[in-house]
This record gives structure tokens, sequence and C-alpha cells, in this order.
């Protein structure tokens, strides 16, 4: 929940990349109505196949993807409302074939809208990932995500704050450009633990142009680190609270964390 432009897109596909290469069955939903820049991060094209009145999702770095944009030509403005876009997120989950997951991962657009409720009520007991940004006002960010885990029934499970610091590609230097402690304080007052700082760098956001999420080009830079190290304690978070792993959700504001889906060996 909360708005756009906090880089939510990129932390889920990027999480989900590291639970992959954790060895976790994953799978992400592009339910960003504005945006569905899923499939271009990740790096899957063309249209997922249907089999026996299945729709089969499409994978790429070991993750399969379901993006509702494959079902929207590109050029429509997403006008759905309320009845129609319940179904068709209904049909979505209900369709796609994915298989055993440890986890599905959903990318929520901005705010508490029709889509964060639709989904979370056809996925009881998901939790949600808040991510944002220093320079968010932490009370707000706390707001929004309370206000969705009111309207939606999802637990917050914590909080990712991305472009935490710029670190300087020549001699590495911390710049705090957007402030800080944002994330922290938004992570206090939800009673939730800060999951990650993720630093802003070229990379992330030209690798995630590209189809190659920094999880997957270059996992020991400091923001592939703190990534990976965030889907762990994504892990870790989900298999404590139920024994077994959850659908996650992101929204801005909160990103929706399906904790895990299925069983988990």
């Amino acid at each position: 929940s909360g708005k756009g432009g906090v880089g939510k897109s990129s932390v889920t596909v990027n999480l989900a990349c590291a639970l992959a290469a954790e060895g976790h069955r994953v799978g992400v939903l592009d339910a960003d109505v504005w945006g569905f820049s899923v499939p271009r991060m990740i790096g899957v094209t063309g249209q997922p196949v249907g089999f026996n009145n299945m729709i089969l999702p499409l994978e790429s770095h070991g993750v399969k993807v379901i993006s509702m944009g494959f079902f929207v030509p590109e050029e429509t403005p997403v006008i759905w409302r309320g009845p129609m876009l319940h179904k068709a997120i209904e049909q979505f989950l209900g369709d796609v074939y994915w298989g055993d997951l440890d986890f599905l991962l959903a990318d929520l657009p901005p705010g508490t809208g029709d889509v964060s409720i639709s989904l979370a009520s056809f996925l009881p007991g998901a939790s949600m990932l808040v991510v944002t940004t220093p320079q968010e006002a932490a009370r707000k960010v706390a707001e929004r995500a309370g206000k969705m885990a009111e309207r939606t029934n999802l637990r917050p499970l914590g909080v990712i704050e991305n472009m935490s610091w710029f670190a300087c590609p020549h001699c590495g230097e911390r710049t705090s450009i957007f402030g800080s402690g944002g994330g922290q304080e938004a992570a206090d007052t939800l009673g939730v633990p800060l999951l990650a700082q993720v630093p802003l760098v070229p990379d992330l956001r030209e690798g995630g142009d590209e189809g190659r999420p920094i999880v997957v080009t270059d996992p020991d830079s400091p923001a592939g680190r703190a990534l990976t190290d965030a889907a762990r304690a994504v892990a870790q978070a989900t298999r404590s609270k139920v024994g077994k792993p959850l659908p996650i959700m992101a929204t801005p504001g909160a990103a929706v964390a399906g904790g895990h889906a299925g069983h988990h060996h």
C-alpha cells in the first residue's frame, strides 16, 4: 500500500529470485494494474499458454510468473472497478497452474484499493511486506499499512527500506541522499522487524530494465546482499509464523508477501 515510486516491483522480483536461488519454489503474481513492470524486470516475454483449461505461468530465473498484464492489451488503461476486477483476480488465481509453491509473492498497486482487498480475500493467511524509502514520513507509512491490514486482514510481516543510501561507485562512500531512519521508525510503529535496507544503485534499475535482477547478476554487491538477506528473513519470518511458508504481498508502503502457499518440504 502506500504510494508508487518506492521500488516495490524491483524488491518483489529480487526477493522472488533470491528465494528461488535458495531452493524454494516461488511464484510471482503481478497484480499492479497500473504498472505491470514485473515481466520486464524478471525477463519473461511472450504469452502464457493454456493447458487443460489452466494457464501455465512463464518462468525466469527459476521463478514462475503471471502478470495480469499478459491478459490486458497494453494500450487499454485498466479502468476495471470492483466486481469486474474481483472476478478477474478470482479467475487469475483459480485458473493458473502454479504447481506446488513454497512462496507466492504478489506485487500490488499503490493504495488500499479493490485489487488488494480482492487478492487478500482469495489468499487468506497471506502477510504483507511494507516497502518504503527513508524519506517517506514513517507515520504515514505505518498508517497506510495499518489501514491496509485492517481492510484486508493481511498481517504486516516486516518493512523493507529501499534506496537507503547511495554508494559511490568509485570509492564506495555512503551518502544518505534521502535522509535516514524512516524504515526503522515505520517498523517500530507497526511492531514488525526492519528486514532490510537496500542501497540505491544504478545497477538495480538498469538490471531491472533488462530482466536481470541484481540478486542474480551481482549477489555480492551491497544491494544484492541486502535483498538476499531480506529474502532469508522473509523465509524465516513466514516459517516461524505458520510452520510453513505463506503468500506474501508487496505493497508500496506495503508489499504483499504471500507466505507459503502449498506445502513445504
